[in-house]
């Protein structure tokens, strides 16, 4: 047995684990505290906060007598509160129910009014969308947004780049055309001759310059997507692609458009990195991408993302904008995963877009290994996702008991003990077909 062999292996399975927990962990506390914090307001006991299920490894009782732990399987966590049958808040402990006086009776979560149980109930989903955007707003804040006009702040180590822009060049026009406003420069681009080196007019110390350098957007991989067919090939961070089967590549739409058109067959990359010719080969893989209409596009991709050829200048975006970003950002992420399960179950995308466990713990290993602010961006995406998982009408889930709450107050009755536990066990096998359909496509996708 090569046991040599075997070392990069546990340490990428150790790196799996740990940053699968480090990224579960935070959210469910989150998500267990919302329930916990907005039950206390309303006035309802919780006994037991779990982080994890299983045996105890350790608790303390709080002067309020809940009973904060940590246990063995940390698979997720609970909110037990005052009169619950099991963790799950389902039903409640009639025979405790029984002996109760009504000031007792009232600080249970099945005891409350409807609005506090609601209030309990929807506190969970409602703090991992708050968590999420918290941590999207302080990294806008953080990183910032470019400055205009748009400034080079640092030059990324790219060949063919040094010794013609400078730190502080203020980027005039490119290929003779003036450089427009920020919120154009994209379109800019594109409509740029498709070529390297290209002419540039820059104001360097107040004084204009001409200066021939690289395209703005050469070939060059800015980021790599987890799960990806670059991830699986090895591409990183920095590489220039400078060939493709052998023939040169001068900017990232030729890249994007060479992928696209090649149905799936594999390539292969010449690549600069760091100054060493490195040959890979990969095949594309068709994936289905969100539009801004709430459509999808199937298109073959490689899984990277490309960038500028420096680092732009930024300024610190007002506190109003940074909300207003991190806002956006949750409410993008919410209505790109509904379309993305709506397409999936009408058809018309691949079932394999959804994934389980196994690729989210795949995922959350790959995104530590690229930094700590894309595993804290993840770890973001991460709860919204989960947030809105658990706002699905499904018993058993969150939305589930928001569901039997709205007949209640439509009724003015709670669904009958023989309803609901029929549609609990529905709601679990239901979750549980999710689950399993989710590991499935983790294996054979």
């Amino acid at each position: 047995m090569d046991l040599a062999g075997l070392i990069p292996s546990f340490g990428n399975l150790a790196l799996t684990i740990v940053a699968f927990l480090l990224a579960l962990i935070p959210i469910v506390f989150v998500h267990e505290f919302g329930h916990y914090i907005v039950g206390r307001w309303s006035g309802i006991k919780a006994d037991v906060f779990s982080i994890g299920a299983g045996p105890v490894l350790v608790s303390r009782t709080d002067k309020r007598g809940t009973r904060w732990q940590i246990a063995a399987l940390p698979i997720g966590g609970y909110v037990r509160f005052h009169g619950d049958a099991n963790a799950a808040s389902g039903s409640a402990d009639e025979s405790a129910l029984s002996v109760m006086d009504k000031a007792e009776r009232r600080a249970t979560l099945h005891g409350a009014p409807l609005w506090a149980r609601s209030a309990t109930v929807a506190a969970g989903p409602l703090i991992n969308f708050l968590f999420s955007a918290v941590i999207f707003t302080v990294m806008a804040f953080w990183t910032g947004v470019a400055s205009d006009p748009l400034t080079v702040a640092e030059l990324k180590p790219v060949a063919g780049v040094e010794g013609t822009l400078q730190p502080g060049d203020e980027i005039l026009a490119i290929a003779g055309r003036e450089t427009p406003a920020l919120e154009e420069f994209g379109a800019f681009v594109e409509d740029l001759p498709q070529q390297s080196p290209l002419d540039w007019t820059v104001r360097r110390d107040g004084v204009e310059t001409r200066i021939s350098t690289l395209h703005p957007y050469p070939p060059l991989v800015d980021s790599v997507n987890p799960q990806s067919a670059a991830s699986d090939a090895g591409l990183r961070a920095g590489d220039l692609i400078e060939t493709i089967d052998g023939q040169p590549v001068a900017t990232f739409a030729e890249l994007r458009e060479i992928v696209g058109g090649g149905d799936g067959a594999a390539l292969a990359l010449g690549i600069n990195r760091g100054g060493e010719r490195i040959d890979l080969t990969l095949e594309p893989r068709r994936v289905d991408l969100p539009l801004s209409d709430g459509s999808y596009e199937t298109r073959w991709l490689i899984g990277i993302s490309g960038g500028l050829v420096f680092e732009p200048a930024t300024d610190r975006p007002g506190i109003i904008e940074a909300v207003s970003a991190g806002a956006g950002q949750v409410s993008y992420i919410i209505r790109a995963s509904l379309s993305g399960i709506w397409h999936m179950v009408t058809g018309a995308i691949s079932s394999c877009n959804l994934r389980g466990v196994i690729t989210i713990a795949d995922t959350s290993g790959e995104v530590a290994s690229q930094g700590v602010s894309n595993f804290i961006w993840f770890v973001a995406v991460l709860s919204t996702a989960i947030g809105l998982l658990n706002l699905f009408p499904i018993p058993v889930l969150d939305g589930g008991h928001l569901m039997f709450h709205a007949w209640e107050a439509l009724t003015g009755r709670a669904p009958s003990d023989k309803v609901l536990n029929l549609l609990t066990m529905i709601g679990l096998a239901l979750v549980l077909g999710i689950m399993m359909l989710g590991l499935f496509n983790d294996l054979t996708c």
